[in-house]
């Protein structure tokens, strides 16, 4: 009788495994995956994927074992009957109605999943209690809506990776946690990006018609509830495998190969999501190798004339006080320009203006997302291991930051953004570093011609620029504003009849069009300004539109172009040497012969004692790229390195962006490198932990 009891967790179990088989092999074929795999490889890749997944499905399948656990008669008896509804309604009152109780403290959705879920155990529970002629029919329907949860999970799980994936080339990670949290702006997205309602509608279908079987195959078992003792064995044998699991899954996926596809294929995306949404702050000091600290201090200040953290940035010559105008477009990579060999013409703006511009032609965002390129362009650090210095409330204020630079120098300065700024918490970080905001709370309706989930169109931002811009002038102050852009982001509408591509298609290049449209329509409107003379433009990317590679940090994924343009001021010229998104900042305030107290780790690129260099990372993989060398810095200690050998192109050498990068064995690595690479984000880690990093008071 009691091997019966399992048939509802193997028909799950391996409707589960099927599942996950048939999107592992869509992650072989599809485009992004740009890895090969020889036979074997593949079927050691299903393998462990296959006990992954084995492992996962044990731990999701222990709500199915509470529900049996539970099943019987006797609860419904007088006074237990109506001690546990009782329970389960005060349990319904408490997240309902008492405030920042500990669902609403986790955001998002999680209080609104939970209170249907209390709310529809309640009911049926009252329901079987109060009728209990019925109470077999109540049953069956809790069970189909048991089941019906655990596929519909299944399945809308599998959608989710599979569009993570098309966007990421990668399983959950951060990014994934973060759509949880801010659940307006990602649904908002999903719903104008994709056909939602004939998704759903064919997740809704299929995971009835799976419940459907399972159920009919399996209700049976629900006539003849367990006994004590079956549900004895059930729970013993319960703590044993999910007890196997817990050790299981972290040391699976602590297993690294060279080919990062191959390690996303065979991963299981419960447990990625899961570690990120627990891991948003790694300790540097915990997860990576590290080396005396006075020692890794004294390695990375090396690079300044001045070898200290605080120093005195002295000119020589006279000050220019002019307006500054950064420009941080979303999601830009290098390969959208035809300067970097595109042949779309997507960017025709922005490569007219490259050329009467100072266009840095090597340089590297610091990141993946929006939030890095902000962090890197603000406070001019190395990126560090976990979330963005921005989303970390504790301690993201009172930062040595360009605002206040620009401050201590008469400025006024703001940030502007299209969207709400409180998305990736840039609201907090902003306005905590003594910037002022407009974004699209301070939109008259009358002032918005299109928006989508992210915010107001580029276009409209742009003439609220001017119009903040002008306001500014007035004062009789000089202003810098910083301005990130939103359009050039799924799902990628705009207006229509402004570009060739219309604004319904959804396409990416449409996306990047419209933005340097939108750009060039800023530039119409600055350039009839009085200010404009007087104003220094910096336009630059935030990050790429992918990350996604054979490597864990593939250079041609984090290229990104930069310009910094002024009529009369800057001469246009070609950039061509290494450098950092950190760097930009540090170089216009050279451009500008500002003298400050500087606690910035980029350095004044036209310097010249100039490091070339770069750091590009994941929020767990710290790179550093210098004399054709990426050395990767991972938790648990690793240390990778590569050499770079730049792959043979058309382009000149200068615009040429792509990189062949070859694993090195340890006995050819540069072990100064390695080094440097542990100095950098070992010291940087420290002087944010220590306030070192905070603006001097």
């Amino acid at each position: 009788m009691f091997p019966k009891k399992i048939k509802p967790f193997l028909y799950l179990g391996i409707f589960y495994l099927i599942v996950s088989l048939l999107l592992r092999i869509v992650f072989f074929f599809h485009p992004i995956t740009t890895a090969d795999f020889g036979f074997f490889e593949i079927i050691k890749v299903i393998s462990i994927g296959l006990v992954n997944d084995i492992f996962v499905f044990t731990i999701a399948s222990s709500f199915l074992a509470l529900y049996f656990l539970f099943l019987s008669d006797s609860k419904y008896n007088k006074p237990y009957g109506y001690i546990i509804l009782g329970t389960l309604l005060l349990f319904l009152l408490y997240i309902q109605f008492i405030p920042n109780n500990i669902f609403k403290q986790y955001g998002g959705s999680v209080k609104e999943i939970i209170l249907i879920f209390v709310g529809i155990k309640t009911l049926l529970f009252g329901s079987m209690l109060f009728l209990p002629a019925y109470r077999k029919r109540i049953r069956s329907v809790s069970y189909f809506i048991t089941i019906f949860i655990y596929v519909l999970v299944i399945v809308f799980n599998a959608v989710s990776e599979y569009f993570f994936y098309n966007e990421f080339g990668l399983r959950y990670n951060f990014i994934a946690v973060d759509y949880l949290i801010y659940t307006n702006e990602v649904i908002g997205n999903i719903m104008e990006s994709y056909p939602v309602v004939p998704l759903f509608s064919v997740i809704i279908i299929i995971s009835t018609i799976i419940t459907w079987y399972i159920h009919k195959k399996t209700k049976i078992e629900l006539e003849d509830p367990p006994n004590i003792k079956q549900k004895f064995i059930l729970l013993g044998t319960f703590i044993v495998m999910v007890g196997l699991s817990l050790i299981a899954i972290p040391s699976l996926m602590q297993m690294k190969s060279q080919n990062v596809f191959s390690d996303e294929i065979k991963a299981n995306g419960l447990p990625k999501f899961y570690w990120a949404f627990t891991h948003n702050e790694l300790d540097y000091f915990q997860f990576y190798s590290k080396i005396d600290q006075k020692k890794a201090d004294n390695i990375f200040l090396s690079q300044y004339t001045e070898p200290t953290l605080e120093r005195n940035i002295i000119s020589g010559q006279p000050e220019l006080k002019k307006n500054v105008v950064l420009i941080s477009i979303e999601s830009l990579s290098a390969e959208f320009m035809a300067h970097y060999g595109n042949t779309r013409n997507i960017t025709p703006f922005l490569d007219s203006l490259a050329d009467r511009s100072l266009m840095f032609t090597n340089l590297y965002a610091t990141g993946n997302r929006t939030v890095r390129g902000l962090e890197a362009l603000t406070l001019s650090i190395p990126p560090t291991a976990g979330e963005s210095i921005i989303k970390r409330e504790d301690y993201n204020k009172n930062k040595f930051t360009t605002g206040g630079v620009f401050k201590s120098k008469g400025y006024d300065v703001k940030f502007l953004y299209g969207g709400y700024s409180y998305f990736d918490n840039m609201e907090d970080f902003f306005g905590g570093n003594g910037y002022d905001i407009i974004d699209r709370n301070n939109f008259k309706s009358d002032e918005i011609t299109f928006a989508n989930v992210w915010g107001v169109a580029d276009e409209d931002m742009a003439k609220k620029a001017i119009q903040t811009m002008n306001a500014e002038a007035k004062s009789g102050k000089p202003f810098f504003n910083h301005w990130m852009t939103v359009s050039n982001h799924r799902p990628f509408t705009y207006p229509d009849g402004r570009i060739d591509i219309p604004g319904n298609a959804k396409s990416r290049d449409g996306g990047v069009k419209y933005t340097d449209y939108s750009i060039r329509k800023f530039f119409e409107m600055a350039k009839k300004q009085d200010w404009y003379k007087n104003t220094v433009f910096i336009i630059v990317a935030d990050h790429c539109a992918s990350s996604a590679g054979n490597t864990e940090l593939p250079m041609d994924k984090y290229r990104i172009p930069a310009m910094i343009f002024s009529e009369g001021f800057i001469k246009p010229q070609k950039f061509n040497k290494l450098m950092s998104q950190i760097d930009i900042m540090p170089t216009l305030f050279g451009l500008l012969n500002f003298n400050y107290h500087s606690k910035f780790l980029g350095q004044d690129a036209l310097k010249e004692n100039f490091q070339p260099k770069a750091y590009i990372a994941t929020y767990q993989d710290l790179g550093f790229v210098k004399d054709e060398r990426l050395t990767i810095i991972s938790p648990v200690r690793q240390i990778k390195q590569y050499s770079l050998q730049q792959e043979k192109s058309n382009l000149s050498p200068e615009f040429n962006i792509y990189y062949k990068e070859n694993l090195l064995k340890n006995k050819n690595t540069d072990q100064n490198l390695i080094e440097q690479t542990i100095s950098a984000y070992q010291a940087t880690s420290y002087w944010l932990k220590t306030n070192q990093l905070n603006r001097t008071k």
